[in-house]
């Protein structure tokens, strides 16, 4: 299991993958809903600049768009990772959004991919990572909780959570030492 930068991606895989997404589901945003190739190509060019902080709208940070390639090869899922927060993403989306095509959900593809994202959001720095999660998606909240999150406050339509991004070390380190 890995994750890719979108860019580095096969992008005829790449768009498929995107195509199956609808713009927006649960919470998971979609830029590329609807984009015929011609558009997607210009689309993926400017993740990269995206993920440098290059060009960037007013309000937006720098973040990281990576597919996840099962151990088959397949594209199954899309990550994203803002590398930093602004007040509206600390109290709304947060540093990661991911979704798993439709045909792959329920193998465990959303946890281990997640688990690679918050290896890489410890690597820019980030210690805890905020997440948030429809209150319609209980798969999605349990994947945060099997990844370690807590559950940092809520509101009528999303559940707000927290993980440590070295969570899972930690705990392996501590077993070892009883």
């Amino acid at each position: 299991m890995r994750l890719i930068e979108t860019w580095l991606a096969d992008q005829e895989r790449a768009f498929d993958l995107f195509a199956k997404f609808p713009a927006e589901e649960t919470g998971f945003e979609n830029p590329a809903a609807g984009m015929n190739r011609e558009r997607f190509a210009a689309y993926v060019r400017g993740l990269r600049d995206e993920s440098l902080g290059v060009g960037l709208p007013d309000g937006w940070v720098p973040a990281t768009k990576y597919i996840l390639v099962n151990d088959e090869g397949d594209y199954v899922g899309i990550f994203n990772l803002r590398h930093r927060l602004t007040d509206f993403l600390r109290n709304g989306p947060g540093h990661i959004g991911y979704g798993i095509a439709r045909e792959y959900r329920g193998h465990g593809y959303a946890t281990a991919g997640l688990k690679i994202t918050l290896a890489k959001a410890r690597e820019l720095g980030i210690e805890e990572a905020y997440l948030s999660v429809h209150k319609t998606n209980p798969a999605s909240l349990a994947v945060q909780q099997h990844c370690g999150a807590r559950i940092d406050h809520e509101d009528k339509t999303e559940y707000y959570t927290r993980i440590a991004t070295a969570g899972n070390r930690k705990r392996s380190a501590r077993r070892g030492t009883r």
